[in-house]
């Protein structure tokens, strides 16, 4: 069964790029996921439209993990900022799958 990934950042589009990386990477490995990234302000209305299976935040959001968490019924985390600034798809992936239970 594929898992959702959504990645949120300020505008969502910085994320779109990491998205593509961990796309890459997940089908590097044979992995059945499906990845995508929102705006912060969309993150609740995303989570009722998809079946998610983990949300990851950019690391400049970060400040709003306690509000998110509240908010939705799947885990969350923030993105390393390193693994983040440098666009690493592969940790990234890794990381949103050590997420999911």
């Amino acid at each position: 069964m594929t898992k959702t990934i959504m990645l949120a950042c300020a505008g969502g589009m910085s994320t779109s790029l990491l998205v593509t990386k961990m796309r890459k990477a997940a089908e590097k490995r044979n992995i059945d996921v499906y990845i995508f990234a929102t705006a912060s302000a969309a993150i609740s209305e995303e989570a009722q439209r998809h079946n998610l299976a983990v949300i990851l935040l950019g690391p400049q959001i970060s400040f709003q993990y306690d509000n998110i968490v509240n908010e939705v019924d799947v885990p969350v985390d923030v993105i390393d900022m390193k693994d983040y600034g440098t666009m690493n798809g592969d940790k990234v992936l890794s990381f949103a799958l050590s997420k999911i239970s």
